[in-house]
């Protein structure tokens, strides 16, 4: 038994040498993604549903508000640059309707306890869609805002889909399925600009 423990405790201690590896500081792991994505491939898909020191709610808070800004930003653009009449409709709801998307989501927020903050910054692809879109010009314009709506809307359908299903937050969660009906249609009118 005796030479059972020494061989357990020298094994132990030859394994931990062999690694080398030492423990990462506490604020390192704080710091790091529970979630690997593939940055770019669609907009808003770099933003991880929840890391180590972000909850579900407050990540799909954050998904949310950024999808807002998104419309909202992307839509400006096509108020300016755009060509076609049907687009410049378009985008004149889109601003309208994330507007008040965001205020709803703030309202709900702020009821949590604790309340949370919505980060409405972009994501890395939303901004890199929001830098092509500068870059383009009539018909050229149209076409790559339309194609940037319908990916925009279809992954922000299936976020709020998912968060309803599956939140951890009841408020939220009825959020997200009150705005289901409205993102689905606002998902077919851009597929058919």
């Amino acid at each position: 038994m005796k030479h059972r423990v020494l061989y357990a405790v020298s094994f132990a201690a030859l394994a931990l040498t062999a690694c080398k590896k030492e423990a990462p500081a506490t604020n390192d792991v704080a710091t790091a993604p529970a979630t690997e994505v593939v940055p770019g491939a669609i907009p808003g898909a770099d933003m991880p549903m929840g890391t180590a020191t972000q909850t579900p709610a407050q990540a799909f808070a954050n998904a949310a508000a950024s999808s807002d800004a998104f419309e909202i930003e992307t839509s400006k653009l096509a108020m300016a640059k755009g060509q076609s009449a049907a687009v410049k409709r378009f985008a004149e709801k889109m601003i309208d309707a994330h507007t008040q998307s965001t205020a709803k989501l703030k309202g709900v927020a702020d009821k949590l306890s604790p309340a949370i903050t919505p980060d409405a910054g972009l994501s890395d692809a939303q901004d890199q869609k929001l830098d092509a879109l500068k870059n383009l010009t009539g018909a050229d314009f149209d076409k790559a805002y339309a194609s940037a709506q319908v990916d925009a809307h279809q992954m922000t359908l299936d976020k709020l889909k998912d968060y309803a299903a599956n939140g951890d937050s009841a408020p939220l969660k009825a959020f997200a399925k009150e705005l289901v009906p409205t993102v689905t249609a606002h998902l077919n009118m851009a597929k058919a600009l």
